[in-house]
């Protein structure tokens, strides 16, 4: 849904087109809803969503599909409508599962440093390099989304990797690591 959104927000700032701020304000009243449902359960936001965010999303169609038939073939309007109709299925997906988001705005923000970096990377120097890269920013990125400090998380794991028993490696991955000051 940001991508759609995105779409008409664009061709609303550099045309003023008066169609793509009637989308974005039906696609606010949508995360108007999802704000408002955010801190309950699956199956309530569900039903919340189905009850509320559904028959603006029927109109919604509805007006995307009578506006396409009045915009010229080619124009930024058609395009961006053309953008939501096409993928339709995939913007109402939500709807009917209250564990599924509106959009993918959290988990784009999470892989956007490796996007980013991709070309960076092609230079580590070798392929062996290029591995061991690979494997630190895995374990910042984890320590990331398991509420850790990259940086603490990694000076104590170096400081204690010299004397920690192989069979006990793994309580330094990320999901398992706890402080040594804590341990």
């Amino acid at each position: 849904m940001a991508h759609a959104r995105r779409k008409f927000f664009d061709l609303h700032a550099n045309n003023q087109s008066q169609i793509a701020q009637q989308a974005l304000t039906s696609i606010q009243k949508l995360y108007q809803t999802e704000r408002e449902v955010a801190e309950l359960d699956p199956d309530e936001r569900r039903r919340i969503r189905q009850a509320q965010a559904k028959p603006i999303l029927d109109e919604f169609h509805d007006w995307l599909t009578r506006h396409r038939q009045q915009v010229p073939n080619g124009s930024s309007t058609a395009k961006a409508i053309d953008y939501s109709l096409k993928r339709w299925k995939a913007l109402v997906h939500y709807l009917d599962d209250g564990q599924v988001p509106i959009d993918n705005n959290w988990i784009e923000n999470r892989i956007r440093p490796i996007a980013t970096g991709r070309k960076n990377w092609l230079f580590a120097g070798s392929l062996r390099a290029g591995k061991r890269a690979a494997a630190i920013m895995s374990l910042i990125q984890s320590a990331k989304l398991n509420g850790h400090d990259p940086f603490l998380y990694l000076k104590d794991v170096l400081s204690r990797l010299p004397t920690q028993p192989n069979s006990r490696i793994g309580e330094l991955l990320p999901h398992r690591w706890k402080p040594e000051s804590a341990a």
